[in-house]
């Protein structure tokens, strides 16, 4: 298993870096993903995504499907990708902190 040490924080990670334990989530897990996916700052549309991504795990444990994701954020998918330049499900559910997705998402 490995770890990532960030901004005086440990995650441990599986083999595609997403968290291995989803309370482990904090700020600078987001700021860390932040970096690695070359996204400069982070927006209200950035957030918007996020907090629907964990409210979403939270109640269903599964990342949605991305056109649930579309419909209630109100963003299309190739938005989404502006946002998330690799994707909805590595560079969004890395950032929320949700384990790697199965599904479309």
């Amino acid at each position: 298993m490995a770890t990532v040490e960030f901004e005086g924080k440990t995650f441990e990670v599986d083999e595609d870096g997403f968290l291995l334990k989803y309370e482990d989530w904090a700020e600078e897990w987001v700021d860390y993903v932040k970096d690695t996916e070359g996204i400069k700052d982070l927006s209200d549309e950035h957030k918007k995504v996020i907090e629907f991504l964990r409210d979403y795990y939270e109640k269903n444990g599964i990342a949605p499907m991305v056109r649930i994701l579309s419909k209630v954020t109100g963003f299309k998918l190739k938005h989404i990708y502006e946002l998330f330049p690799s994707g909805p499900g590595k560079g969004a559910c890395k950032m929320a902190g949700l384990p790697k997705p199965t599904g479309c998402v």
